[in-house]
Formats: C-alpha cells, structure tokens, sequence
C-alpha cells in the first residue's frame, strides 16, 4: 500500500458518506460540493457567513454540500502527522475537516494536494455534478485537483485580499495557479479590482467570470438622515492593524487641523487588550469614541444617524459594512484598490482614498461633511435603482445560480484534466 493509500482508506466506517443535499419533488437537484476555508462549521462557528449565505439563497436551485476547512498550526510533536488525512466533523452543510500545516505558507501546495486526493476518493462513489473552490489560491488548490482526478468540472471565487497576497508571495505556484484559473468551467469575483489584479498575474481569461457582491441580512434600504450625527468606522478592534486604525487618527487629525471638528465613533467589539492597543493609537483625543459592539439592529440604526462611514483598510476583499451603510443611507469612504473599488465608480456617495496618505482620507471627510445632504441625495436615489438590487441578496442569489448553471453546463477543462495528471 503506498503512503497516499494509508493516507485515505476509501470507505473509512469513521468518516460517514458525504451526501450531496436534497432532491426536488419534481427531478434531482444538480449536486455542488463546495471547498470553503470561510464557511461557519462546529470548528470554528464564528467564520464569516458570506459562503453560506451564497449557498442558502441557492439552495432550491442546487444540492449543496460543503467542505469546510480549518487549518490547524502543528505543536513540534504533531510534525510527523503532516499530510496524515484530516479529522472530520459531520454538520448540517456537510463536513467540517481539520488539518495540519506548518506557518509561512511551508508545504502549502503539497498538503493541499492531498487534501484534494482525499477529497476525491471521499466523492468517488457518488461524484457530484460539480465543485467550486471558495479561493482560487488556497481551496481551488484542492477542487482542482479532486475535479481532475473525478473528471469533473469545477469553478472558482477570487476574494482578493488572500488571493493577491498569497499570488505576490508565491510566483513559484503562478503556473499552476494560472493553469487552475484559466481551466475553470466559471470564476466569480467579489470585486472588480480583484479580478483585474489576478489577470495581470496570471493573464486575462477568455473563460466566463461573474462579479459577485457579497450577501448581507442588511440590504434593505434605509431613507437617509440629511442631518448625520458625526462620522463612523465599525470593525472588529482585534483587526485594528489591517483596518488601518491608525491611519483613520492621522486622517482625523488632518480634518480637525483644517477647522472641520466631528466626532469620529468606532463601533466593534474586543477583548481589553484590544481596546487598550487601540486606546494607545487613539491617544488623548477627546473627539474619539471606542463604542464596543453593536448588535445588528442597533448597528444600521447607528449607520443611520452618521454623516458618513469612514474605514480605510490596507487590506479588504470585499468590506460587508460599505454596502450594509449604503442601504443605511449613509456615504461611505473606501480604500482605493480594494473593498468595493470598481463596484460604484462615477458614483459620488462613495469615495475612493489612498489609506496611506491622511491627507487624502482628511480631505475626503471634509467633503463627505461639506456635501452631506447632496450626496445622501444622490445615495436615496440609487437606493430605489436596478444597480442597487444588484447588491441585495435576491440579486446575488440569481446571479450565484446563474454562474453555477454556466459551470454545470460546461464541458471538463483539459487543462485540469491536465493539471490533475501532472501532480504538479
């Protein structure tokens, strides 16, 4: 027996059959396996919910079923179980898998390649009709393979913070990366710019691509209050680094320096040591506020009441809370080349700023301040459009079942096929 037949015993009694969901009244729902690293599962339940969420509003279309993975860093005395099969947790989606993995990207094609071996031999007795990979970097790694060894076609999402960090960090992968993106049956793309940055990577892709918004339970629009109290930014404090608090400071201190005083709110909860890492950036200013969390009701009532929301993360694929303000009634700044840049160009509600220069983020709260009740005007309108339901859950789930359809239609790539082969 060699190692990878050790690795996975088909019809292991501990690991029971991965079913594939329900069937219509009417004929069998198309079967979709979906390999997600984001999906909330009895390992980590505190994920965030934008994968299933997609899955939820097609679930009448399609038969899903979810991998969930959780990468586990290992202790010096586990480094010997590396590449051993993962532990599995049935839930109601699916499964929930555990693995092991050295830090620093060690081994990370390798150890995903047999996860996707697994994988495969996990699906072979009853195949679906399709898998997709929740990134194209890290889960279409693994859907690629196990699509290549099944003979399957699969599809891919770019979610552009970890697929253009671990793409900058790995050009020893971009060949089968590429072989990867190009060979997907249909790639989704939460944002715009996170497409144009992988196809200058990896070359533009003749295949079809959907640009996918993110799904939030706030997408219901909200008439603006043309009289905003103050400014807010809302995020996890925990994440203070990536959220740029400290460049949000800078940015306020330039506006106050201008003659602009407003008091800036943050909104999200932390533990102490959180609050007092960002009570440290924050300093003396009196016109800061830490709010602490928020649930969901209260939150888009706070966005509300705002002038504006303010958050210039140095990293963000998508950004939930700019389209949850948005359907608030409250303008938003973003950083520029991330988060929902590309979505709302030419639309002025929404502001595009350097995160690295507070000039540029003070200059543009002064403006969100000077123009508030002409650009809460121009975002009612917006609220009430086609383009605005593009952004709402019953939009993005037809668009969803609509890319799914195109894959399912699609005949096996050869290069996966290919790529399957070559084990590279």
């Amino acid at each position: 027996m060699t190692w990878l037949e050790a690795c996975v015993a088909p019809g292991d009694p501990a690991l029971p059959e991965l079913a594939c969901g329900p069937q219509s009244a009417n004929r069998p729902l198309h079967r979709v396996v979906h390999v997600s690293s984001d999906f909330p599962d009895p390992i980590d339940p505190a994920k965030t919910p934008v994968i299933r969420r997609l899955v939820e509003l097609t679930e009448r279309n399609f038969a899903h079923r979810v991998v969930s993975l959780n990468r586990r860093t290992p202790g010096w005395g586990e480094l010997h179980k590396l590449g051993a099969p993962p532990h599995a947790e049935p839930f109601d989606h699916g499964e929930a898998l555990a693995y092991l993995a050295p830090p620093h990207g060690l081994l990370h094609a390798a150890l995903l390649n047999r996860l996707g071996d697994w994988l495969a031999r996990r699906l072979a007795p009853a195949p679906p009709a399709l898998l997709i990979g929740h990134k194209l970097t890290i889960e279409g790694l693994v859907a690629a393979r196990a699509a290549a060894r099944l003979g399957l076609p699969y599809a891919i999402t770019i979610q552009g913070n970890s697929d253009c960090r671990i793409l900058h960090a790995r050009p020893d992968l971009r060949p089968r990366l590429g072989r990867i993106f190009h060979g997907a049956a249909e790639v989704f793309a939460f944002a715009p710019w996170a497409i144009d940055r992988v196809e200058r990577v990896l070359g533009h892709r003749s295949g079809p691509v959907s640009l996918l918004p993110c799904p939030t339970d706030l997408d219901q629009p909200l008439a603006p209050d043309l009289a905003g109290n103050g400014l807010v930014s809302v995020f996890h404090l925990r994440h203070h680094r990536i959220k740029n608090l400290a460049g949000l400071v800078a940015g306020w201190d330039c506006l106050q320096r201008a003659g602009t005083q407003v008091p800036l709110e943050i909104i999200g909860g932390g533990s102490e040591g959180d609050r007092q890492a960002c009570r440290a950036i924050i300093g003396g200013r009196e016109g800061i506020a830490l709010a602490g969390a928020m649930d969901r009701p209260a939150l888009r009532q706070r966005l509300n009441r705002a002038s504006g929301l303010v958050l210039p993360s140095l990293r963000e694929s998508f950004g939930l809370v700019f389209i949850e303000a948005l359907f608030a009634g409250v303008p938003v700044i973003y950083p520029r080349g991330a988060a929902i840049d590309g979505w709302f160009d030419g639309t002025p509600f929404a502001i595009a700023v350097d995160a690295r220069d507070p000039a540029e983020l003070g200059s543009a709260m002064a403006r969100l301040l000077r123009e508030e009740v002409a650009l809460k005007a121009a975002l009612r309108q917006w609220q009430g459009s086609a383009e605005a339901q593009r952004f709402q859950r019953a939009g993005i789930g037809a668009a969803f079942a609509a890319g799914l359809g195109r894959a399912l239609a699609a005949r096996v790539p050869g290069g996966a096929l290919q790529e399957g082969r070559t084990g590279c």
